[in-house]
C-alpha cells in the first residue's frame, strides 16, 4: 500500500513536475485549449506500477493552471484513482493500450500542437527535415478513427507492437487529432518523470520540425528547391510525399567524409 509522509501527498515530487508541466506546454503552444494527456509509469516500494496523469478538462476548464493535488495517481486496468481531485480523461484507453503493447514505454504524451496538426489533418506523412528530429526516423500519419475511441486505442496499440523497440522513441501524428509520443528504454526501466521530459522535448523540436517541412513543401512548388533536404542531403520530393513515403535521412549524424565511405561500401 501506497503512502506518504503525514502532510504531504504520495507521489507528490511527480504530480507537481507534471502539473508545471502542463503550463509550460500551453504557454508554448504545444497544445490548445482541448488540452490532450499527458502520463507516465511510475513504481512504488513494492514494485507495483501506477500512472500518474493529467486530468480531463485540465486546459479547458483549468486554463492549464493545475496544482498537484489535481493530477492524478491511477491503478492500471482497473482505472481506479488512487489519489487526486480530478476526473479520468476517456482517453485513458489509448495509454493503456501504448503501455500494454509495450512495457518498456514509460511516458505517453498527446497534444494538440498546431504545427504538427497541419500535417496531420492533411493525412499525409510529415517530412523529417531537422537535425533535431532525425532520431524520431519516419514521421507517419495514422488513419483516422475518433478521439477517445475503443478504434483509435487499437489502432494505435497495433502499430506500437509492430515497430517493436522503436516505439521506445517515436511520434505518430493522430490524424486530425494531434500528436502521440511514446518514451522509454530497452532492457532497462527508465524513470518515468525522465521519460516525459523527453516527450516534451520531443514534442517542442518536432513543433520546429513540422513548420520548416512545410516551408520546404512551399519553396519547391516556387522552384526555390527541388526536394526535401536534412544535413545537406536530399531526403525527398513532393512526389515522395503525395504517394505516402516517410520522409527523413537514414544517414542522419553521419559526416560529409563518412557518407561517401558508406556509399562505396554500398556500391
Amino acid at each position: 500500500m501506497i503512502s506518504a509522509p503525514d502532510g504531504r501527498i504520495i507521489f507528490e515530487h511527480e504530480r507537481e513536475d507534471l502539473a508545471k508541466m502542463v503550463k509550460l506546454i500551453m504557454e508554448r503552444d504545444d497544445t490548445n485549449i482541448a488540452g490532450g494527456n499527458f502520463s507516465f509509469k511510475v513504481t512504488d516500494d513494492d514494485g507495483k506500477d501506477y500512472i500518474i496523469m493529467t486530468p480531463t478538462m485540465m486546459s479547458q476548464a483549468y486554463m492549464g493552471e493545475l496544482s498537484p493535488e489535481q493530477i492524478l495517481v491511477v491503478e492500471p486496468h482497473t482505472r481506479r484513482i488512487v489519489a487526486g481531485e480530478g476526473k479520468l480523461t476517456r482517453e485513458i484507453n489509448l495509454h493503456e493500450g501504448v503501455y500494454d503493447a509495450n512495457p518498456n514505454i514509460r511516458a505517453v504524451l498527446h497534444s494538440h500542437a498546431i504545427n504538427n496538426m497541419f500535417w496531420a489533418t492533411s493525412g499525409l506523412p510529415e517530412p523529417n527535415v531537422t537535425e533535431a528530429t532525425q532520431k524520431l526516423h519516419e514521421i507517419e500519419t495514422l488513419e483516422y478513427e475518433p478521439n477517445c475511441s475503443e478504434p483509435l486505442a487499437e489502432l494505435v496499440s497495433e502499430h506500437i507492437t509492430d515497430i517493436g523497440d522503436r516505439a521506445l522513441m517515436h511520434m505518430y501524428l493522430l490524424n486530425s487529432h494531434g500528436v502521440l509520443i511514446t518514451v522509454g528504454k530497452k532492457d532497462k526501466v527508465m524513470d518515468g518523470l525522465s521519460a516525459i521530459h523527453q516527450a516534451l522535448a520531443i514534442v517542442d523540436t518536432s513543433e520546429w520540425n513540422a513548420q520548416i517541412a512545410y516551408k520546404q513543401a512551399v519553396f519547391q512548388k516556387l522552384g526555390l528547391l527541388d526536394g526535401f533536404y536534412s544535413e545537406g542531403s536530399k531526403i525527398g520530393t513532393l512526389d515522395d510525399l503525395k504517394e505516402g513515403k516517410a520522409i527523413f535521412n537514414p544517414n542522419a549524424g553521419i559526416g560529409k567524409s563518412d557518407k561517401s565511405k558508406k556509399r562505396s561500401v554500398i556500391v
